[in-house]
């Protein structure tokens, strides 16, 4: 029964991280590949107090697809303007765009971009 349980928990936990999104700002470290990585060591968590590891490989899976699901973005939704600050309004819209933007910059697009931070005119 115990090898049972743990092969189904491995199977979906395998079935998640192939769901999950791959990282453009960081191609070279991957949370599939970090969590692979755990799986291959035996053990998905570590047993806590009253659980098996069954159960304890069981919630590691259950969270992981809480997570690809967006179970907490959809269930505890945030206020319509707190995306919108008086003081910036386009803040959060521009951050968006930036982090879309990053991972196809070049080299002098970077440069530039640097510099252009650096300075400020008041």
């Amino acid at each position: 029964m115990s090898g049972a349980a743990r092969s189904v928990a491995v199977n979906h936990f395998r079935g998640a991280l192939t769901r999950w999104p791959k990282d453009v700002l960081r191609p070279d470290c991957q949370l599939q590949d970090v969590l692979a990585k755990r799986l291959g060591k035996g053990s998905l968590a570590a047993t806590t107090k009253g659980l098996t590891q069954e159960q304890a490989d069981l919630k590691q899976t259950n969270a992981l697809y809480s997570l690809l699901e967006d179970r907490y973005k959809n269930k505890y939704r945030a206020p319509a303007g707190l995306y919108e600050p008086k003081s910036n309004p386009t803040y959060y819209k521009d951050l968006v765009k930036e982090l879309e933007e990053a991972p196809h910059r070049s080299w002098l697009g970077r440069l530039a971009k640097k510099l252009s931070g650096m300075v400020r005119f008041a």
